[in-house]
């Protein structure tokens, strides 16, 4: 494979490595973002002898590499090849509040408001409480939330914007690349078991059943 760049054309280095290192913006870096869109499909086959993908939204915006998925009629390929980003098993309560956060975002694109979902602290907090166990300790609760709240921050699904002033609440900005990991379908389904949970809570000693 020929990775070398033309003159009119900018290295691919220049552009893997950023995306090996996490999540492109177009926002962030729009020189970098035109020379993603540049090299496009030499990234594409690139990455894909590290057993990666590249996923590019140019409407909203982003793009980041994951695992291809395994392809199962190729025996042992599985156990065989390693993984240059490992699966992440993610708690029931950050699995909710990212979903809660989806459905606040299809929601806000729905209703067709401004570019950007941002979100106070006590109004995500409001969104998980009714799933959560309920705690006498109400800072408890709270401190709970927001070790939930900050490992998304983490996962970069959203941003904690600065605040204008040292008493101001802090906000937090929805990305919209969490539209590539919780897609329609994927939130339908996961309203059912929302419902369930829910139930479960009403009826803690109820039998949950299989799904």
């Amino acid at each position: 494979m020929d990775t070398t760049a033309s003159p009119q054309e900018p290295a691919l280095s220049a552009v893997v490595i950023p995306l090996l290192k996490g999540v492109i913006y177009q926002e962030n870096d729009p020189l970098l973002w035109s020379r993603l869109t540049t090299l496009d499909a030499k990234v594409r086959d690139y990455v894909r002898v590290l057993d990666l993908e590249l996923v590019l939204d140019e409407a909203e915006g982003y793009a980041f590499l994951r695992s291809r998925e395994t392809d199962e009629s190729e025996p042992g390929k599985a156990a065989t090849t390693p993984r240059l980003f490992p699966r992440r098993q993610l708690s029931f309560p950050v699995s909710l509040l990212l979903a809660l956060l989806r459905k606040k975002l299809a929601e806000f694109d729905a209703s067709g408001g401004e570019a950007r979902l941002v979100l106070s602290r006590d109004e995500i907090t409001e969104m998980i409480r009714v799933f959560l166990p309920t705690h006498s300790n109400e800072a408890r609760l709270t401190d709970q939330i927001e070790t939930h709240l900050n490992k998304i921050v983490e996962l970069g699904f959203v941003r904690k914007l600065k605040a204008s002033s040292s008493s101001a609440p802090a906000s937090y900005e929805v990305r919209r690349i969490l539209k590539a990991f919780v897609d329609a379908q994927w939130l339908a389904d996961f309203d059912t078991r929302l419902e369930a949970y829910r139930r479960h809570l009403d009826n803690p000693g109820e039998e949950k059943s299989d799904d």
